[in-house]
């Protein structure tokens, strides 16, 4: 996929950094910034289960996008990851739908537009692959990403508690 254009109106207070920032797709799963982005937003996860899960994102890049934020040095500073959904998502009213799979930015650099910059680049890819809403989830007791996610711009649709029961 081609280097996506980022734009450059200001995303926040402290948005000086977006204006050496670029955004791209990694091209294949032996990435070593996007293994590493991975490790950080899921550290219980293996090696082996990222690397699996990563050559499954890059063999359906209609299906799944993943970008990758870095600096004017090319260092990796943050990572969205997305897919088109085409079953059931709580709270919309199309389909397909793109989700917000997972974000992370380095903690050094948040609150800079990092992350902002990076849903808008996913949002585009969305609509790209016909998807009118984009949407998240995270869990109940997650403060930090419910604010994230508002700030963001997304709203909040509706909270769900799971069960199950084993069949014997």
């Amino acid at each position: 996929r081609p280097e996506a254009a980022l734009h450059r109106e200001p995303y926040s207070k402290n948005d000086s950094y977006l204006n050496c920032m670029n955004i791209n797709s990694p091209q294949t799963f032996a990435e070593a910034d996007w293994l590493e982005l991975r490790m950080a937003l899921w550290p219980h996860s293996s090696i082996e289960e990222h690397q699996k899960e990563m050559m499954h994102l890059v063999s359906d890049q209609r299906r799944f996008g993943q970008f990758i934020a870095r600096d004017e040095q090319h260092a990796a500073i943050g990572l969205i990851e997305a897919s088109v959904r085409s079953d059931y998502v709580n709270g919309t009213k199309s389909s397909p739908v793109g989700f917000l799979e997972g974000i992370y930015v380095k903690p050094a650099l948040r609150g800079n537009g990092v992350a902002r910059a990076l849903v808008e680049v996913a949002m585009r890819w969305a609509s790209a692959n016909g998807c009118s809403e984009f949407a998240s989830d995270t869990s109940i007791e997650n403060r930090n990403s419910q604010e994230m996610h508002i700030r963001l711009g997304f709203v909040e649709t509706e909270r769900v508690v799971y069960f199950k029961r084993q069949i014997e």
